[in-house]
């Protein structure tokens, strides 16, 4: 493997950790993954489409065609966690 390589394959291994769906839960509060930080601006908007398609992807597979991150937001409304 080239140093090139390696750089492309721990860029994707970030861009891969910031579009999946976990985020640390700071006494309540939803906190950012380093990984974010750690990307430059090319890769955080890779990951944001990335994101968008795994809620896609995600939403297609469920009864009423919600996303994880549409249940956790009804759930909050309605007062549940």
């Amino acid at each position: 493997m080239t140093e090139r390589q390696g750089d492309e394959r721990a860029r994707d291994a970030l861009i891969e950790e910031t579009a999946g769906a976990y985020r640390p839960d700071r006494r309540g509060q939803v906190g950012s993954l380093a990984a974010w930080h750690d990307l430059d601006e090319a890769g955080r908007i890779e990951a944001f489409r990335r994101a968008g398609e795994n809620c896609r992807l995600e939403a297609a597979t469920h009864p009423d065609r919600r996303s994880s991150t549409v249940a956790a937001v009804l759930n909050r409304i309605a007062g549940r966690r």
